[in-house]
């Protein structure tokens, strides 16, 4: 599996640091609260916890899905196929279901927390990427656009 090997361009990795990062923050910080006993989401545990291993599996299932695809598809071409026909950006959206899903299934409050700020970022990101594949795309993601209004998920945003 190439994805394995891959290695972000150089100018991108700050980008790709700043996606990765709250899910690696989420990951170290999130056994805590099972650990410690501290820094719980004031749900029922057991939902909750069941959520999240739902989610998370979801989003995983769909990142795996996302780069297998990519890595057979992307040629430099604009790509409309596949989970590209709901959402224009379903890499982000897997990582925030992956987010959201570890933070609930670990019940962890600062997990949590971690996620919701990742929000912003993801969709910085996709507002900034967007305007780059206009301009590289043209009227061809424009008319994109208008097929798939979805940015990560679908009648969400």
């Amino acid at each position: 599996m190439g994805w394995l090997n891959y290695k972000p361009p150089k100018e991108v990795r700050p980008l790709f640091i700043l996606h990765y990062a709250p899910l690696i923050l989420i990951i170290l910080l999130g056994p805590i609260t099972p650990l410690f006993n501290v820094w719980k989401i004031p749900l029922p545990l057991l939902p909750t916890v069941i959520s999240g291993a739902f989610l998370f599996l979801l989003g995983s299932y769909f990142f795996m899905k996302w780069e297998l695809f990519w890595e057979r598809t992307y040629r430099g071409q604009l790509v409309k196929t596949g989970y590209f026909r709901y959402v224009r950006h379903p890499h982000y959206a897997s990582l925030l279901l992956i987010g959201f899903g570890l933070s609930l299934f670990f019940y962890s409050l600062v997990a949590l927390l971690i996620s919701f700020i990742a929000l912003p970022i993801m969709i910085c990101s996709v507002l900034d990427e967007e305007k780059e594949l206009i301009e590289k795309y043209g009227d061809e993601y424009r008319k994109y656009m208008e097929e798939v209004p979805w940015r990560l998920f679908p009648r969400v945003f």
